[in-house]
């Protein structure tokens, strides 16, 4: 018992290393602000360090409430964290500085001091965050996991828990009221529900999780007191099918918990405004600086090498499933079946000037027109033209969530290789699967991600960018 104690408090400790950490780069770089600035540290000065420290209490209470634990969580995820927090202590301090007066301290110090957390904390963040993940592959820090189940849903947890080795799960075994035929583990069940109780107690169990059908008589009572009778936590998993197989979100109704099937950040009125606001500035900068420069040299070439107008405009699906007009420069010559057909690598109706417009997607700059308009967006799903969601729509489950948000002149799926031709059912619904993806995980980070490996791929060349 001693042994899953002092396991735990690790745990514990683990979560308080981090603040600790983060306090000590919070004063660290606050000591560096003030030598690049020239202030010293005598005075009134002395009370800047008071609410250096004090205004670092907003954050761990923000931290406090944050969903996701450190175990699973992504990378941009770290970053985007880091950079809220640093936003949280600048408001409480830079507050606090001008209610008590403190006239004596240059602005240039506020600057120096916060252009130097932009970067050092989520820096930090990552690399305590890989160091955690690295001592864990080694076999250390590591949580002791029980599964209650033995159907699909449990082996698909199992995946999942052992998908990354930096997580630190270590699974001892399955238990079930009887084993399932299919079960894909056998020599891991440890045995029926009787025996769960001494098993948790004898091997210091830490976390149950349960994954039997609900209608399973009081399985789950027995199964919950087992937890409680050894302090270990217990975690109630969806038996969901694989196609449910996304983000779920926890919502209460009264004292009711429901769950919500899909996670959607773009729901949040601040996310929709920072992403609207990051596509007026980007695209409005792009149309007066770069887009002229483009347009012009384009345009000639277009109208010198082919009869015909400059854009190609094509009635795409767009937000909540409302058409729209999506801009391109036309690359084919004036055909029939522009709206039903893709274009594929040996097209007879692109010219040798769409061909290059093509490679380079220099052809879809013109859709900063639409996203300047609020049609589309920097990034988000591709838009498909309307044949495409009416036939796909009735082969691809989830097709359609890819219009809950708007659509991108770049987005996940392209800069991870499913862009072009989907002259197979399987690439379109790879497409659609990062598409999901992507809405279900969105963060303002992911977006300037996703842009720099869209500037890379273009630079570099595609080879299905036909």
């Amino acid at each position: 018992m001693y042994a899953r104690f002092r396991y735990r408090s690790l745990g514990r400790y683990l979560r308080l290393c981090y603040s600790l950490s983060d306090l000590a780069l919070f004063n660290m770089c606050f000591a560096l602000a003030l030598w690049l600035s020239g202030v010293s540290l005598g005075g009134d000065h002395k009370l800047l360090w008071v609410l250096v420290n004090v205004s670092y209490m907003a954050v761990l209470v923000r931290n406090r409430g944050l969903k996701h634990k450190d175990r699973t969580i992504l990378l941009d995820r770290v970053v985007a964290d880091g950079l809220i927090s640093v936003g949280v202590h600048a408001m409480v301090f830079l507050s606090l500085s001008e209610l008590l007066s403190n006239t004596l301290v240059p602005r240039t110090l506020y600057f120096v001091y916060y252009g130097i957390m932009v970067v050092a904390l989520p820096s930090w963040n990552v690399v305590t965050r890989r160091l955690v993940k690295a001592y864990r592959r080694r076999g250390y820090n590591f949580t002791r996991v029980v599964i209650v189940g033995t159907n699909k849903t449990a082996e698909r947890l199992r995946l999942q828990l052992e998908s990354d080795s930096g997580f630190g799960y270590r699974i001892l075994g399955f238990s079930d009221v009887r084993m399932c035929e299919a079960f894909e583990y056998p020599d891991d069940y440890i045995g029926d529900l009787d025996i769960l109780p001494e098993y948790v107690k004898k091997n210091n169990v830490d976390q149950i999780y349960y994954i039997l059908p609900y209608g399973e008589g009081c399985t789950m009572q027995r199964v919950v007191k087992a937890a409680d009778d050894n302090c270990s936590d217990f975690f109630l998993v969806p038996p969901a099918d694989q196609s449910l197989g996304r983000g779920f979100e926890l919502h209460t109704i009264g004292t009711m918990p429901v769950l919500a099937c899909r996670q959607n950040p773009l729901k949040n009125q601040f996310n929709v405004f920072v992403k609207r606001a990051f596509d007026l500035v980007f695209s409005s900068v792009f149309l007066v600086v770069v887009y002229p420069f483009v347009f012009v040299p384009v345009a000639i070439a277009i109208k010198l090498t082919s009869p015909g107008p400059i854009y190609f405009r094509q009635q795409r699906t767009g937000y909540a499933g409302n058409s729209f007009n999506c801009l391109k420069f036309r690359t084919m010559r004036v055909n029939r079946d522009a709206d039903t057909c893709q274009a594929t690598a040996n097209d007879k109706r692109k010219t040798p000037l769409g061909n290059f417009l093509r490679r380079t997607s220099l052809d879809e700059l013109p859709q900063f027109i639409n996203v300047w308009k609020g049609d589309m967006s920097i990034v988000g799903p591709r838009p498909h033209m309307l044949k495409h969601t009416e036939d796909y729509s009735k082969l691809i489950d989830q097709y359609m969530v890819r219009h809950i948000v708007k659509p991108g002149i770049t987005g996940w799926a392209q800069v991870n290789g499913y862009r072009g031709v989907t002259d197979q059912l399987w690439k379109m619904e790879r497409r659609v699967e990062c598409d999901v993806w992507y809405i279900e995980n969105w963060t303002f980070l992911l977006d300037l991600k996703i842009i720099v490996r869209t500037c890379l791929n273009a630079v570099k060349g595609e080879s299905n960018a036909y």
